[in-house]
């Protein structure tokens, strides 16, 4: 009967996805296309990424605050989006305050960081590249990735059941996975080539000499070099950063079909076709800005990385002399003076960068900690909070928030934050021992002595080690006299 019923639920499993799947017209190209997920539920995805992708994609930062320069761009994007396969989507148009030369689209949002928009010549190139990223939104290649996603996802999720007989829980910690790796997934070449296609058409639709195409590529590849050495990398060094830019074929490659492209692309173009002096006088501080972040602030950053806290303060310093208004600045300075032990410095840092931006998440962590290591639990609990809010995803003021809670005895209230820290930082010395005593003391025994037998592998030698290597030969035969009245 057992394995009937394995049987029937792996069916029925198996037939609630396969009733899930449907076809929808790709707006670009006009054909039926595999997809899971509505428009709507690409909308509202794309809500929920926006805040970790801001925050946490590669070079994190949040928003790069200039509201007049925000403004002039948005003018271009919403005229992009008004020639785009789909204007009907909401957009939202954001300068991500890294130095990291990116760009990006999710359905409702297109981000440029302030690294590539240093780099642009003109407002041609600024609408190519934008015009590119909303061309993957257009022609759902996000989506899809969404859609075939989820589809290894329940697959593995069925075959888990099939074979261990858990029932539920593989499917729902595959489904949970989705979402998570998204953002990682790499364009396909032929996506690339498309969405440059698109960006293309876009910018020609508005009177933009096409040829900018070329140049804006160029500029990226030049950028990506220069943002390298500056933070001590060799160009040819292997690395996430590498990663990133291997996500596009190669720009000697994409030239060749852009020049195509332009030849069959008809274009009236407006003006000089650039709008290159306007886009100069309206980026110039933000250049400037630019500079400060890759002399001083990157570098510095770099060195705190190291540990090297002398010169990643001295860094900071001459950023801060230079340009007092970056709460970025601020904030490092005080994760300096934090591992200084230096704590009303610190506080005084991430107090003024809130000052300047009252949602400046970073601040909100770094306070968050800082109540931490001053047993100032509950205050503490209040910051990190409010930074989880603006950054769901940031594990760092999960690990902090869950640790108070620990340290409150509020065990059950710390589990989630601890979980989260737990998965993404497994390796880590104490957090197996630390989960095992909060599922143990909230009557969790399977949980807690899986937990002591992670942290045993982890660390047997450190005082959660000991914990853990007492704890599993005291739990085991409970768990196992539980098990038996259960069957």
């Amino acid at each position: 009967m057992n394995m009937i019923r394995k049987a029937l639920i792996t069916t029925c499993i198996v037939f609630i996805s396969l009733s899930l799947i449907s076809c929808a017209i790709n707006p670009v190209t006009g054909q039926q296309e595999l997809m899971l997920i509505s428009e709507s539920q690409e909308v509202t995805m794309g809500k929920e990424f926006y805040p970790n992708a801001l925050w946490g994609d590669v070079g994190g930062g949040g928003e790069f605050k200039d509201e007049r320069l925000k403004a002039y761009l948005k003018e271009t994007v919403l005229k992009i989006h008004n020639v785009s396969h789909r204007p009907q989507l909401p957009v939202k148009f954001a300068i991500q305050n890294s130095s990291v030369p990116n760009a990006w689209a999710i359905p409702g949002y297109v981000v440029m960081t302030r690294g590539l928009l240093a780099a642009l010549d003109n407002e041609a190139e600024f609408a190519f590249v934008m015009g590119h990223e909303m061309g993957h939104v257009s022609a759902r290649h996000t989506a899809q990735h969404m859609t075939y996603g989820m589809v290894q996802q329940i697959g593995l999720g069925v075959a888990g059941i099939a074979l261990s007989g858990k029932e539920y829980a593989d499917l729902a910690l595959s489904v949970g996975a989705v979402g998570s790796s998204l953002l990682l997934l790499k364009y396909s070449r032929d996506d690339e080539l498309e969405a440059d296609r698109l960006g293309i058409l876009y910018m020609s639709k508005l009177g933009y000499n096409p040829q900018n195409a070329i140049s804006a590529h160029k500029n990226l590849e030049k950028v990506s070099q220069e943002y390298l050495r500056s933070i001590g990398k060799n160009p040819q060094e292997k690395g996430f950063f590498e990663d990133l830019l291997t996500t596009h074929p190669r720009t000697s490659v994409r030239i060749e079909d852009i020049q195509h492209m332009i030849k069959t692309q008809p274009v009236t173009i407006q003006g000089d076709g650039t709008n290159r002096e306007r886009f100069q006088n309206m980026t110039a501080g933000l250049k400037n800005t630019n500079k400060i972040y890759l002399e001083n602030y990157d570098k510095a950053l770099t060195s705190f990385q190291k540990n090297n806290l002398a010169e990643a303060e001295s860094l900071i310093l001459k950023a801060i002399q230079t340009d007092q208004r970056q709460p970025a600045f601020h904030t490092l300075r005080g994760f300096i003076l934090l591992k200084k032990k230096n704590y009303p410095d610190a506080e005084k840092n991430f107090t003024t960068a809130l000052n300047i931006e009252k949602d400046y998440e970073p601040a909100y962590r770094g306070m968050g900690t800082l109540m931490y290591f001053r047993e100032n639990y509950s205050e503490g609990i209040n910051y990190l909070k409010k930074s989880i809010s603006l950054f769901p995803q940031d594990i760092y003021a999960h690990y902090f928030l869950g640790m108070s809670h620990y340290k409150t005895n509020m065990y059950k209230t710390a589990i989630p934050h601890l979980n989260l820290f737990a998965e993404a930082q497994s390796k880590h010395p104490e957090i197996h021992g630390i989960l095992g005593i909060c599922n143990e003391n909230t009557g969790d025994l399977n949980s807690a002595y899986n937990e002591y037998v992670i942290q045993i592998k982890v660390a047997p030698d450190n005082e959660m080690g000991r914990h853990a290597t007492k704890r599993v030969p005291e739990l085991k035969p409970v768990i196992e006299r539980t098990k038996s009245r259960n069957e």
